[in-house]
């Protein structure tokens, strides 16, 4: 019996991708898994307690909103968020220092607070603060 050996022997011009697949895919899963550990931080901070004290000789302008999602500014209540955004101006041309102070209750949902932030800011007042339980007060 003979062999037939008449086909070409051409050298193999291409290179095989696939290793090269499976390496990067390997890399890809190892970079996933050990990625959420390089991020966490090694350090246990504890945050301290904020205390506020709020002068009661000056006037400031005060957007109050209870749990409920009602909304006061300086004890006037507003329904809508223009009629807030023209009190909140208003308020601000009469005093001298143009300071907003938030109390926000602490189980009403972040968006109002935000909504709030949002109309303040628009009117460019020098200092925006959000009130806070005294620390003796806090348990």
């Amino acid at each position: 019996m003979a062999v037939d050996t008449s086909f070409d022997e051409e050298p193999m011009c291409e290179i095989n991708v696939i290793p090269l697949v499976d390496i990067t895919l390997v890399l890809l899963i190892i970079f996933m898994v050990a990625t959420p550990f390089m991020t966490q931080s090694r350090l246990s901070v504890t945050l301290p307690q904020a205390i506020t004290d709020e002068a009661k000789d000056k006037e400031y302008v005060t957007i109050t909103i209870d749990k409920n999602a009602n909304i006061s500014v300086n004890e006037k209540n507003v329904y809508t968020p223009k009629e807030m955004e023209e009190v909140i101006a208003k308020k601000l041309m009469k005093v001298n220092e143009k300071v907003i102070i938030i109390k926000a209750d602490l189980e009403i949902d972040h968006g109002t607070v935000i909504d709030a932030l949002d109309i303040a800011k628009k009117l460019k007042p020098k200092k925006i603060y959000f009130a806070t339980q005294h620390k003796k007060e806090l348990k």
